[in-house]
Protein backbone atom coordinates (compact mmCIF):
# COMPACT_ATOMS: atom_id res chain seq x y z
CA UNK A 1 0.00 0.00 0.00
CA UNK A 2 0.83 3.56 -0.20
CA UNK A 3 2.60 4.76 2.28
CA UNK A 4 0.46 7.30 4.66
CA UNK A 5 3.45 9.91 4.68
CA UNK A 6 3.66 9.72 1.08
CA UNK A 7 0.20 10.52 0.71
CA UNK A 8 0.15 13.02 3.50
CA UNK A 9 3.41 15.01 1.76
CA UNK A 10 1.66 15.80 -1.32
CA UNK A 11 -2.16 16.41 -0.33
CA UNK A 12 -0.22 18.62 1.99
CA UNK A 13 1.95 19.95 -0.48
CA UNK A 14 -0.83 20.49 -2.91
CA UNK A 15 -2.74 22.19 -0.77
CA UNK A 16 -0.12 24.17 0.29
CA UNK A 17 0.85 25.56 -3.25
CA UNK A 18 -2.58 26.29 -4.36
CA UNK A 19 -3.25 27.57 -0.75
CA UNK A 20 -0.18 30.43 -1.66
CA UNK A 21 -1.44 31.03 -5.28
CA UNK A 22 -4.82 31.61 -4.35
CA UNK A 23 -3.49 34.06 -1.29
CA UNK A 24 -1.36 35.59 -3.70
CA UNK A 25 -3.94 36.41 -6.57
CA UNK A 26 -6.39 37.80 -3.65
CA UNK A 27 -3.85 40.53 -2.67
CA UNK A 28 -4.63 43.46 -3.89
CA UNK A 29 -0.52 44.92 -3.66
CA UNK A 30 0.90 41.32 -4.91
CA UNK A 31 -1.98 40.39 -7.56
CA UNK A 32 -0.29 42.58 -10.54
CA UNK A 33 3.25 41.57 -10.22
CA UNK A 34 2.49 37.67 -9.30
CA UNK A 35 0.56 37.50 -12.39
CA UNK A 36 2.93 39.34 -14.16
CA UNK A 37 5.41 36.48 -13.30
CA UNK A 38 3.51 33.35 -13.60
CA UNK A 39 2.96 34.93 -17.30
CA UNK A 40 6.99 35.42 -17.78
CA UNK A 41 7.79 31.82 -16.89
CA UNK A 42 4.83 30.24 -18.52
CA UNK A 43 3.39 28.73 -15.41
CA UNK A 44 -0.05 28.04 -15.11
CA UNK A 45 -1.54 26.38 -11.06
CA UNK A 46 -4.70 25.02 -10.48
CA UNK A 47 -6.33 22.40 -7.98
CA UNK A 48 -3.42 19.30 -8.06
CA UNK A 49 -2.92 20.18 -11.95
CA UNK A 50 0.73 22.30 -12.40
CA UNK A 51 1.95 23.11 -16.00
CA UNK A 52 4.77 25.10 -17.44
CA UNK A 53 4.96 26.21 -21.16
CA UNK A 54 8.09 27.84 -22.81
CA UNK A 55 9.13 28.82 -26.07
CA UNK A 56 12.81 28.32 -25.58
CA UNK A 57 12.75 24.81 -27.44
CA UNK A 58 11.22 26.78 -30.39
CA UNK A 59 14.31 26.98 -32.38
CA UNK A 60 14.66 23.20 -31.95
CA UNK A 61 11.42 22.50 -32.89
CA UNK A 62 11.83 24.32 -36.18
CA UNK A 63 14.88 22.67 -36.73
CA UNK A 64 13.85 19.04 -36.75
CA UNK A 65 10.70 20.25 -38.65
CA UNK A 66 12.30 21.44 -41.65
CA UNK A 67 15.33 18.57 -41.66
CA UNK A 68 15.10 16.64 -44.70
CA UNK A 69 11.67 17.13 -45.77
CA UNK A 70 11.20 14.21 -48.16
CA UNK A 71 12.44 11.86 -45.55
CA UNK A 72 9.97 13.28 -42.64
CA UNK A 73 7.20 13.06 -45.57
CA UNK A 74 7.70 9.58 -45.70
CA UNK A 75 8.13 9.19 -42.03
CA UNK A 76 4.82 10.59 -40.92
CA UNK A 77 3.09 9.00 -44.14
CA UNK A 78 4.15 5.78 -42.68
CA UNK A 79 2.92 7.03 -38.97
CA UNK A 80 0.09 7.57 -40.50
CA UNK A 81 -0.86 4.44 -41.59
CA UNK A 82 0.38 2.85 -38.39
CA UNK A 83 -1.84 4.87 -36.95
CA UNK A 84 -5.39 3.85 -38.36
CA UNK A 85 -4.02 0.18 -37.60
CA UNK A 86 -3.51 0.94 -34.38
CA UNK A 87 -6.90 2.54 -34.14
CA UNK A 88 -8.77 -0.78 -34.75
CA UNK A 89 -6.25 -2.84 -32.86
CA UNK A 90 -6.46 -0.32 -29.67
CA UNK A 91 -10.14 -0.75 -29.88
CA UNK A 92 -10.18 -4.80 -29.60
CA UNK A 93 -7.53 -4.38 -26.53
CA UNK A 94 -9.38 -2.02 -25.07
CA UNK A 95 -12.92 -3.80 -25.31
CA UNK A 96 -10.72 -7.09 -24.73
CA UNK A 97 -9.71 -6.17 -21.27
CA UNK A 98 -12.91 -4.24 -20.52
CA UNK A 99 -14.45 -7.51 -21.19
CA UNK A 100 -11.71 -9.36 -18.83
CA UNK A 101 -12.55 -6.90 -16.58
CA UNK A 102 -16.31 -7.51 -15.94
CA UNK A 103 -16.12 -11.10 -16.07
CA UNK A 104 -13.54 -10.93 -12.92
CA UNK A 105 -16.16 -8.31 -11.38
CA UNK A 106 -19.60 -11.11 -12.17
CA UNK A 107 -17.34 -14.50 -11.79
CA UNK A 108 -17.25 -15.96 -7.69
CA UNK A 109 -13.57 -16.98 -8.53
CA UNK A 110 -12.19 -14.42 -10.86
CA UNK A 111 -9.19 -15.39 -12.47
CA UNK A 112 -5.33 -13.40 -11.78
CA UNK A 113 -5.08 -9.57 -13.23
CA UNK A 114 -1.73 -11.40 -14.72
CA UNK A 115 -4.45 -12.63 -17.44
CA UNK A 116 -4.93 -9.11 -18.25
CA UNK A 117 -3.18 -7.44 -21.40
CA UNK A 118 -3.44 -4.42 -19.73
CA UNK A 119 -3.54 -3.55 -16.44
CA UNK A 120 -4.10 0.06 -14.39
CA UNK A 121 -0.97 1.04 -12.46
CA UNK A 122 -1.42 2.84 -8.80
CA UNK A 123 2.01 3.71 -6.96
CA UNK A 124 2.47 1.78 -3.45
CA UNK A 125 -0.58 -0.40 -4.31
CA UNK A 126 0.66 -2.74 -7.47
CA UNK A 127 3.57 -1.03 -8.73
CA UNK A 128 6.63 -1.04 -5.84
CA UNK A 129 7.43 2.06 -4.00
CA UNK A 130 11.27 1.04 -5.11
CA UNK A 131 10.12 1.12 -8.81
CA UNK A 132 9.14 4.54 -8.34
CA UNK A 133 11.91 6.17 -10.33
CA UNK A 134 11.89 4.22 -13.33
CA UNK A 135 8.22 4.43 -13.48
CA UNK A 136 7.90 8.57 -13.33
CA UNK A 137 10.83 8.83 -15.38
CA UNK A 138 9.38 6.39 -18.12
CA UNK A 139 6.26 8.40 -18.49
CA UNK A 140 7.88 11.99 -18.89
CA UNK A 141 10.20 10.29 -21.62
CA UNK A 142 7.36 8.57 -22.74
CA UNK A 143 5.28 12.08 -22.91
CA UNK A 144 7.78 13.71 -24.19
CA UNK A 145 8.58 12.15 -27.18
CA UNK A 146 4.54 11.61 -27.89
CA UNK A 147 4.32 15.30 -28.18
CA UNK A 148 8.03 15.85 -30.12
CA UNK A 149 5.94 14.05 -32.90
CA UNK A 150 3.13 16.02 -32.75
CA UNK A 151 5.45 19.07 -33.00
CA UNK A 152 7.97 18.04 -35.37
CA UNK A 153 5.06 17.15 -37.54
CA UNK A 154 2.92 20.02 -37.28
CA UNK A 155 5.88 22.65 -38.12
CA UNK A 156 6.73 19.71 -41.33
CA UNK A 157 2.68 20.37 -42.46
CA UNK A 158 3.22 24.45 -41.75
CA UNK A 159 1.35 24.49 -39.12
CA UNK A 160 2.59 27.39 -36.39
CA UNK A 161 4.61 25.60 -33.35
CA UNK A 162 3.67 28.39 -30.11
CA UNK A 163 5.88 26.18 -27.48
CA UNK A 164 6.12 23.00 -25.31
CA UNK A 165 5.41 22.60 -21.66
CA UNK A 166 5.52 20.12 -19.08
CA UNK A 167 2.81 19.34 -16.77
CA UNK A 168 2.26 17.29 -13.42
CA UNK A 169 -1.32 15.86 -12.28
CA UNK A 170 -1.28 14.86 -8.87
CA UNK A 171 1.80 12.87 -9.04
CA UNK A 172 1.83 11.98 -12.78
CA UNK A 173 4.30 14.24 -14.82
CA UNK A 174 3.57 14.61 -18.65
CA UNK A 175 4.48 16.68 -21.40
CA UNK A 176 2.16 18.68 -24.18
CA UNK A 177 2.35 21.08 -27.31
CA UNK A 178 0.83 24.42 -28.04
CA UNK A 179 -0.30 24.55 -31.70
CA UNK A 180 -2.16 27.52 -33.75
CA UNK A 181 -5.53 26.07 -33.92
CA UNK A 182 -6.31 28.47 -37.10
CA UNK A 183 -3.13 26.54 -38.60
CA UNK A 184 -4.42 23.34 -38.25
CA UNK A 185 -7.67 23.51 -39.32
CA UNK A 186 -6.94 24.80 -42.35
CA UNK A 187 -4.73 22.20 -43.54
CA UNK A 188 -6.14 19.33 -45.19
CA UNK A 189 -7.12 16.17 -43.69
CA UNK A 190 -4.43 13.50 -44.56
CA UNK A 191 -2.08 16.57 -43.05
CA UNK A 192 -3.84 16.76 -39.45
CA UNK A 193 -3.70 12.83 -39.90
CA UNK A 194 -0.65 13.08 -40.23
CA UNK A 195 0.20 15.26 -37.11
CA UNK A 196 -2.36 13.15 -34.84
CA UNK A 197 -0.85 10.14 -35.78
CA UNK A 198 2.31 11.47 -34.81
CA UNK A 199 2.43 10.79 -31.38
CA UNK A 200 1.34 7.04 -31.19
CA UNK A 201 3.66 6.71 -34.01
CA UNK A 202 7.09 8.03 -32.03
CA UNK A 203 5.64 5.80 -28.84
CA UNK A 204 5.76 2.22 -30.92
CA UNK A 205 9.31 3.41 -32.48
CA UNK A 206 10.56 4.08 -28.32
CA UNK A 207 9.19 0.92 -27.32
CA UNK A 208 10.79 -0.88 -30.16
CA UNK A 209 14.13 1.05 -29.62
CA UNK A 210 13.86 0.50 -26.08
CA UNK A 211 13.20 -3.29 -27.27
CA UNK A 212 15.91 -3.82 -29.35
CA UNK A 213 18.86 -1.99 -26.75
CA UNK A 214 17.12 -4.70 -24.13
CA UNK A 215 17.51 -7.66 -26.40
CA UNK A 216 21.55 -6.27 -27.07
CA UNK A 217 22.47 -5.28 -23.87
CA UNK A 218 24.80 -8.63 -23.30
CA UNK A 219 26.42 -7.58 -26.48
CA UNK A 220 26.23 -3.77 -26.19
CA UNK A 221 28.11 -4.72 -22.39
CA UNK A 222 30.21 -7.41 -23.47
CA UNK A 223 33.29 -5.71 -22.95
CA UNK A 224 32.52 -5.01 -19.01
CA UNK A 225 30.12 -7.61 -18.58
CA UNK A 226 29.83 -11.36 -19.21
CA UNK A 227 26.54 -13.55 -19.21
CA UNK A 228 25.96 -17.34 -19.21
CA UNK A 229 27.51 -17.91 -16.10
CA UNK A 230 25.15 -18.01 -13.05
CA UNK A 231 22.35 -15.55 -11.69
CA UNK A 232 24.49 -13.00 -9.58
CA UNK A 233 22.66 -11.76 -6.68
CA UNK A 234 22.25 -8.18 -6.35
CA UNK A 235 19.97 -7.77 -3.50
CA UNK A 236 18.41 -10.11 -0.81
CA UNK A 237 15.95 -8.83 0.87
CA UNK A 238 16.10 -8.22 4.85
CA UNK A 239 13.35 -10.57 5.95
CA UNK A 240 14.57 -13.05 3.39
CA UNK A 241 14.40 -16.97 4.36
CA UNK A 242 18.02 -16.75 2.33
CA UNK A 243 19.62 -13.88 4.51
CA UNK A 244 21.87 -15.53 7.39
CA UNK A 245 25.55 -16.99 7.66
CA UNK A 246 24.72 -19.75 5.50
CA UNK A 247 22.71 -17.61 3.01
CA UNK A 248 23.15 -15.67 0.24
CA UNK A 249 25.46 -12.22 -0.02
CA UNK A 250 25.30 -9.53 -2.75
CA UNK A 251 28.12 -10.66 -5.31
CA UNK A 252 27.03 -14.24 -4.94
CA UNK A 253 27.06 -16.56 -8.43
CA UNK A 254 24.10 -18.60 -8.12
CA UNK A 255 25.04 -22.12 -10.50
CA UNK A 256 21.99 -24.55 -9.54
CA UNK A 257 19.00 -24.99 -7.87
CA UNK A 258 19.08 -28.38 -7.10
CA UNK A 259 19.75 -30.46 -10.21
CA UNK A 260 18.27 -27.63 -12.40
CA UNK A 261 21.36 -25.54 -14.10
CA UNK A 262 21.56 -22.19 -13.60
CA UNK A 263 22.80 -19.54 -16.49
CA UNK A 264 20.74 -16.67 -15.91
CA UNK A 265 18.16 -14.74 -14.28
CA UNK A 266 15.48 -16.31 -16.70
CA UNK A 267 16.68 -19.75 -15.35
CA UNK A 268 16.49 -19.37 -11.86
CA UNK A 269 12.83 -18.25 -12.26
CA UNK A 270 12.25 -21.54 -14.22
CA UNK A 271 13.93 -23.91 -12.16
CA UNK A 272 11.73 -22.03 -9.46
CA UNK A 273 8.43 -22.63 -11.37
CA UNK A 274 9.75 -25.98 -12.03
CA UNK A 275 10.35 -26.81 -8.23
CA UNK A 276 7.41 -25.51 -7.13
CA UNK A 277 4.99 -27.97 -9.30
CA UNK A 278 6.79 -30.31 -9.28
CA UNK A 279 7.11 -33.26 -5.84
CA UNK A 280 9.63 -32.80 -3.48
CA UNK A 281 13.15 -34.66 -4.93
CA UNK A 282 14.89 -37.10 -2.85
CA UNK A 283 18.59 -38.23 -2.33
CA UNK A 284 20.17 -40.73 -2.25
CA UNK A 285 21.81 -42.52 0.92
CA UNK A 286 23.34 -45.62 2.00
CA UNK A 287 21.87 -48.09 3.78
CA UNK A 288 24.84 -47.87 6.05
CA UNK A 289 24.77 -44.21 6.33
CA UNK A 290 20.79 -43.95 6.81
CA UNK A 291 21.52 -46.09 9.92
CA UNK A 292 24.26 -44.30 11.08
CA UNK A 293 22.98 -40.86 10.65
CA UNK A 294 18.92 -41.69 12.00
CA UNK A 295 18.19 -42.06 15.55
CA UNK A 296 14.71 -43.00 17.18
CA UNK A 297 11.93 -40.74 16.67
CA UNK A 298 8.21 -40.46 17.69
CA UNK A 299 6.34 -39.85 14.09
CA UNK A 300 2.80 -37.51 14.21
CA UNK A 301 0.97 -35.93 11.29
CA UNK A 302 0.66 -32.80 10.65
CA UNK A 303 -2.61 -30.65 10.19
CA UNK A 304 -2.19 -30.91 6.25
CA UNK A 305 -1.64 -34.60 6.83
CA UNK A 306 2.44 -34.80 6.22
CA UNK A 307 4.93 -36.46 8.79
CA UNK A 308 6.95 -34.87 11.12
CA UNK A 309 9.16 -36.90 13.03
CA UNK A 310 11.78 -34.44 14.36
CA UNK A 311 11.93 -32.17 17.33
CA UNK A 312 10.45 -28.85 16.39
CA UNK A 313 12.88 -26.99 17.90
CA UNK A 314 15.78 -28.81 15.72
CA UNK A 315 17.34 -26.23 12.75
CA UNK A 316 19.48 -28.91 11.30
CA UNK A 317 17.71 -32.13 11.36
CA UNK A 318 14.49 -32.86 8.78
CA UNK A 319 12.07 -35.61 8.62
CA UNK A 320 12.67 -37.74 5.58
CA UNK A 321 10.83 -40.39 4.33
CA UNK A 322 12.07 -43.64 2.44
CA UNK A 323 10.69 -47.33 1.37
CA UNK A 324 11.91 -50.45 1.04
CA UNK A 325 11.19 -54.15 0.18
CA UNK A 326 9.15 -54.79 3.18
CA UNK A 327 7.39 -50.94 3.91
CA UNK A 328 6.73 -48.21 1.74
CA UNK A 329 6.45 -45.75 4.17
CA UNK A 330 9.55 -45.59 6.94
CA UNK A 331 10.73 -42.19 8.35
CA UNK A 332 14.26 -41.23 9.46
CA UNK A 333 15.22 -38.03 11.23
CA UNK A 334 18.28 -36.95 9.62
CA UNK A 335 21.00 -34.01 9.87
CA UNK A 336 19.78 -32.17 6.50
CA UNK A 337 23.24 -31.09 5.58
CA UNK A 338 25.00 -34.31 5.72
CA UNK A 339 22.73 -36.30 3.70
CA UNK A 340 22.08 -33.48 1.13
CA UNK A 341 26.09 -32.53 0.17
CA UNK A 342 27.46 -34.88 -2.30
CA UNK A 343 24.55 -36.75 -2.63
CA UNK A 344 22.98 -37.58 -5.95
CA UNK A 345 18.97 -36.12 -6.13
CA UNK A 346 16.60 -39.16 -7.12
CA UNK A 347 12.53 -39.95 -6.86
CA UNK A 348 12.65 -43.36 -6.66
CA UNK A 349 14.86 -46.03 -5.47
CA UNK A 350 16.35 -47.39 -8.45
CA UNK A 351 17.47 -44.01 -8.98
CA UNK A 352 20.09 -44.78 -6.36
CA UNK A 353 21.34 -48.41 -7.67
CA UNK A 354 24.83 -48.22 -8.24
CA UNK A 355 27.75 -50.72 -7.70
CA UNK A 356 25.70 -53.17 -5.75
CA UNK A 357 25.88 -50.69 -2.47
CA UNK A 358 22.46 -50.96 -0.98
CA UNK A 359 20.64 -47.03 -1.20
CA UNK A 360 17.52 -45.76 -0.44
CA UNK A 361 16.02 -42.17 -1.92
CA UNK A 362 14.95 -40.48 0.78
CA UNK A 363 12.66 -37.88 0.50
CA UNK A 364 12.08 -34.89 2.91
CA UNK A 365 8.82 -35.25 4.29
CA UNK A 366 7.40 -31.35 4.56
CA UNK A 367 4.48 -29.43 4.38
CA UNK A 368 2.23 -28.78 1.31
CA UNK A 369 3.99 -26.30 -0.84
CA UNK A 370 7.43 -26.55 1.35
CA UNK A 371 10.05 -27.63 -0.32
CA UNK A 372 13.77 -28.18 0.36
CA UNK A 373 16.15 -26.69 -2.30
CA UNK A 374 20.03 -26.68 -2.43
CA UNK A 375 21.65 -23.65 -4.09
CA UNK A 376 25.19 -23.84 -5.21
CA UNK A 377 27.14 -20.57 -5.00
CA UNK A 378 30.12 -21.67 -5.39
CA UNK A 379 32.84 -21.57 -3.98
CA UNK A 380 30.70 -21.00 -0.40
CA UNK A 381 29.21 -23.71 0.91
CA UNK A 382 25.95 -24.85 -0.28
CA UNK A 383 22.65 -23.15 0.93
CA UNK A 384 20.00 -25.87 2.06
CA UNK A 385 16.33 -23.35 1.97
CA UNK A 386 13.12 -24.77 3.55
CA UNK A 387 9.93 -22.95 2.40
CA UNK A 388 7.97 -21.88 -0.32
CA UNK A 389 9.92 -21.25 -4.12
CA UNK A 390 8.52 -18.38 -4.81
CA UNK A 391 9.25 -16.73 -1.46
CA UNK A 392 12.74 -17.33 -2.14
CA UNK A 393 12.30 -15.71 -5.91
CA UNK A 394 10.85 -12.71 -4.47
CA UNK A 395 13.14 -11.79 -1.52
CA UNK A 396 16.01 -12.26 -3.58
CA UNK A 397 16.96 -9.87 -6.95
CA UNK A 398 19.82 -11.36 -9.10
CA UNK A 399 21.41 -9.71 -12.37
CA UNK A 400 22.60 -12.18 -15.89
CA UNK A 401 25.46 -9.76 -15.79
CA UNK A 402 28.41 -10.49 -14.37
CA UNK A 403 31.44 -7.44 -14.15
CA UNK A 404 34.55 -8.53 -15.52
CA UNK A 405 36.38 -5.78 -13.12
CA UNK A 406 35.84 -5.29 -9.25
CA UNK A 407 35.00 -1.73 -9.85
CA UNK A 408 32.09 -1.98 -12.10
CA UNK A 409 29.04 -1.84 -10.87
CA UNK A 410 26.61 -4.95 -10.47
CA UNK A 411 23.45 -2.68 -10.72
CA UNK A 412 24.01 -0.77 -13.77
CA UNK A 413 22.43 -3.51 -15.93
CA UNK A 414 20.01 -3.96 -13.79
CA UNK A 415 18.98 -0.01 -13.34
CA UNK A 416 19.14 -0.29 -18.04
CA UNK A 417 17.40 -3.68 -18.02
CA UNK A 418 14.52 -2.25 -15.61
CA UNK A 419 14.24 1.27 -17.63
CA UNK A 420 13.86 -0.29 -20.67
CA UNK A 421 11.24 -2.73 -19.94
CA UNK A 422 9.35 0.39 -18.33
CA UNK A 423 9.79 2.03 -21.81
CA UNK A 424 8.42 -0.43 -23.42
CA UNK A 425 5.55 -0.82 -21.21
CA UNK A 426 4.62 2.92 -20.66
CA UNK A 427 5.38 3.79 -23.89
CA UNK A 428 3.52 1.15 -25.78
CA UNK A 429 0.74 1.93 -23.14
CA UNK A 430 0.42 5.73 -24.62
CA UNK A 431 0.26 4.55 -28.16
CA UNK A 432 -2.40 1.73 -27.22
CA UNK A 433 -4.51 4.43 -25.29
CA UNK A 434 -3.98 7.81 -28.09
CA UNK A 435 -4.60 5.74 -30.58
CA UNK A 436 -8.43 4.91 -29.28
CA UNK A 437 -10.73 7.69 -31.90
CA UNK A 438 -11.43 9.63 -29.13
CA UNK A 439 -11.06 13.67 -28.66
CA UNK A 440 -10.38 13.86 -25.24
CA UNK A 441 -7.69 11.17 -25.08
CA UNK A 442 -5.10 12.81 -26.94
CA UNK A 443 -6.41 16.19 -28.68
CA UNK A 444 -4.10 18.86 -30.00
CA UNK A 445 -4.47 22.41 -28.84
CA UNK A 446 -7.84 23.95 -29.67
CA UNK A 447 -7.10 27.59 -28.78
CA UNK A 448 -4.49 26.91 -26.86
CA UNK A 449 -2.38 23.97 -25.30
CA UNK A 450 -3.72 20.51 -24.62
CA UNK A 451 -2.36 18.33 -22.22
CA UNK A 452 -1.71 14.87 -22.38
CA UNK A 453 -3.94 13.81 -19.47
CA UNK A 454 -2.76 11.81 -16.60
CA UNK A 455 -5.12 9.02 -17.39
CA UNK A 456 -3.93 7.81 -20.93
CA UNK A 457 -0.75 7.10 -18.87
CA UNK A 458 -1.57 4.64 -16.31
CA UNK A 459 -2.45 1.32 -18.46
CA UNK A 460 0.89 -1.20 -18.06
CA UNK A 461 0.72 -3.87 -20.57
CA UNK A 462 1.67 -7.10 -18.94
Amino acid sequence: MIPIPVVVCVLGGWCAVYLADTLLKSSSSLKASYEDWLLTYGLSISPFHMRWQTALFNRQFYSWGRWKPKFLYLWFSVGMVFGIVAMFGSVILLGKTLMQTLTQMLTEAPRAQNDRMLQVVVPGVNLPVSQLTYFFSAILISGVIHEVGHGVAAIREQVRFNGFGIFIFIVYPGAFVDLFTTHLQLISPVQQLRIFCAGVWHNFVLGVASFMVLFLLPAILFPFYYTGVGALVTEVAEDSPANGPRGLFVGDLVTNLQDCPVYNVEDWNSCLGDISEKSQVGYCVSAATLQQLSFPTRVYRRLDGSVECCNNSSLTDICFSYSNKLDSHLFACLPARKVIEASKVCRTNMDCQKDFVPSFCVTPSLENQTRLIRVKHPPHIDMLYVGHPMHLQYTVSLSSFVPRQNFLSIDLPVVIETFCKYLISLSGALAVINAVPCFALDVLPVGAAAAQTSFTEMALPS
